[in-house]
């Protein structure tokens, strides 16, 4: 059964709702959700993800650029395409790993997966106990909740030294090697080792089952609710 399934139905099974017990905050929050900082795969699988995505978006643009001075001869300024310009490519790189931290930690996911945007299921589950009135202790105040953690603020510091340090292959794949995936141009041939390169396979086929299982747990723990009472009464 799924880690945050339990913790659900063991929520429905406390007395006392209104503060949530540190045995099972402990279990929301346990090893198997502890930090992991990001591995090198994972690194350059999301700066590939977010550079990719950023140019797809420019590249709609129809603009066309002048380049150089008018001289006095009269010659006309060189005109070149947006779309295979260095400025397009400048402009999708500045403070491109910056949008790492849109990411948050899905610890309820396996692998490369556990990195996304959106709310976590977890921090999703906490939040909804607290708008309940349950005491949740993270160590943190509530309105920090929602800042860049430990991992996908590292996850930024690779990143950068990542695109620093394989910025003339970047440069190539982008004005020679377009029709290429960035995901396998960069990472899969140059920045990473056969066996580093797992968390490439992996894709995301949505939460339909968490979905499943946490209405499964929730309808558990109404019943658990009912027959307290109705033994309550007895």
């Amino acid at each position: 059964m799924h880690l945050l399934v339990v913790s659900v139905r063991m929520y429905y099974a406390c007395a006392d709702r209104k503060k949530l017990p540190m045995w099972l905050l402990n279990f929301l929050l346990s090893p198997e959700q502890d930090e992991r900082l990001p591995n090198k795969c994972e690194v350059c699988k999301f700066l590939s993800v977010e550079l990719q995505d950023a140019l797809e978006k420019s590249g709609r643009s129809k603009e066309v650029l002048e380049l150089g001075e008018v001289l006095d001869s009269g010659r006309r300024r060189r005109k070149i395409k947006y779309y295979t310009s260095e400025t397009r490519l400048t402009e999708a790189l500045d403070n491109i790993c910056e949008r790492v931290l849109q990411y948050n930690v899905h610890a309820e996911r396996p692998g490369s997966l556990r990195y996304a945007k959106g709310a976590s299921q977890t921090m999703t589950t906490l939040k909804n106990l607290v708008h309940k009135g349950v005491k949740v202790d993270l160590g943190l105040p509530f309105e920090l909740w929602d800042e860049p953690s430990v991992e996908v603020s590292d996850m930024k510091k690779q990143c950068e030294t990542m695109l620093e340090q394989y910025e003339e292959v970047v440069e190539d794949w982008y004005f020679n090697h377009q029709e290429k995936r960035l995901e396998s141009f960069l990472c899969q041939n140059q920045v990473l080792k056969t066996s580093e390169q797992e968390c490439i396979k992996e894709m995301w086929k949505g939460d339909m089952r968490i979905k499943s299982e946490a209405k499964e747990a929730e309808s558990h723990g109404a019943e658990e609710e009912r027959k307290s009472h109705d033994a309550g009464e007895l």
